[in-house]
């Protein structure tokens, strides 16, 4: 019997978060802000008295989301409502630099370690304090519910039901980077055309034996499937940059690494494995990677990079 011990972090309501989830991608913030995140939480626990705590893992379930664009009645296009910085001395508007916003609500599932059953209340205690002062995905923290301590057992399935229940009404955010493995192998397409071909919308017209025309719109593959950024992949060496901002850590110049992800309900979800993600560094292609914990192998070869 193997008991998993997890952090529910529910419906934090979050404002003006970063929705540039990528140099080409608008829409829901990176896997790499989230994760970025619960690392933060991480290292506020480790300085207030936890120091052996590891936050291992982290689905998100969005339950509302609301990106900040606007589309007026002729338009074909939507455009960014963006703020604007104040007015120069001769009443002129400075330039600035638009960045895609969105509001929404979030809950995290987190698996940790490293925490005995008698210190579990301060725990929650500690990290329903720092939650509420937190910066995530680049936005504010408005409010969360109070946290709650859960335990699965892996080889019982109404443990897992009972968790999954308490994330509706939401979507949990998985990896699909099977489809674009899938099409790139039978299809003999480059990442970039087999992540489109999952993303395009085709319109198909039929006319039967009365004259009469049906038109049908349908994606390749059924399912809600999204753009999403999972990482970064270096394209220099490791070295020192001027004025970098840690002078101890090494730097590096990357680009984003976008795959498939597919937001499902979660009462589809079979295996805790499938909606918690991690991070990955793979050294040898030089890949710094958020994925899920049933992804077992890692390659480059369904991942586009910018």
């Amino acid at each position: 019997m193997s008991i998993r011990q997890l952090l529910l972090l529910p419906k934090i309501s979050i404002h003006n978060a970063n929705a540039m989830s990528s140099p080409y991608t608008i829409g829901f913030p990176a896997m790499t802000a989230w994760l970025g995140a619960i690392h933060a939480l991480q290292r506020h626990l480790h300085q207030h008295g936890f120091p052996e705590v590891q936050l291992a893992g982290v689905a998100v379930v969005c339950h509302q989301f609301d990106l900040q664009t606007y589309q007026g009645p002729n338009d074909f296009v939507q455009s960014i409502i963006g703020t604007a910085n104040p007015l120069d001395k001769d009443g002129s508007r400075p330039a600035f630099i638009e960045e895609a916003r969105c509001h929404l609500q979030v809950s995290l599932l987190v698996e940790y370690f490293g925490v005995d059953s008698d210190d579990r209340e301060l725990l929650v205690a500690t990290a329903n304090q720092q939650l509420q002062r937190m910066k995530i995905a680049g936005g504010d923290v408005l409010s969360a519910n109070a946290l709650e301590v859960l335990a699965v057992d892996e080889d019982d399935d109404n443990d897992l039901r009972k968790v999954l229940k308490k994330l509706m009404l939401g979507y949990v955010l998985i990896e699909r980077r099977d489809l674009m493995q899938q099409t790139m192998h039978e299809e003999n397409k480059d990442a970039l055309d087999a992540l489109l071909d999952h993303l395009k919308l085709m319109h198909r017209a039929q006319q039967d034996d009365d004259g009469k025309v049906t038109w049908t719109s349908k994606r390749k593959t059924a399912g809600w499937l999204v753009p999403i950024a999972t990482g970064f992949q270096g394209i220099s060496e490791l070295g020192t940059a001027k004025n970098q901002r840690d002078p101890n850590v090494p730097h590096r110049f990357a680009e984003s690494v976008v795959t498939l992800g597919e937001f499902v309900m979660p009462y589809r979800i079979n295996n805790l494995n499938d909606m918690l993600w991690q991070t990955h560094v793979d050294l040898e292609q030089n890949l710094y990677l958020c994925q899920t914990l049933s992804t077992a192998t890692y390659s480059t070869s369904n991942i586009f990079g910018a």
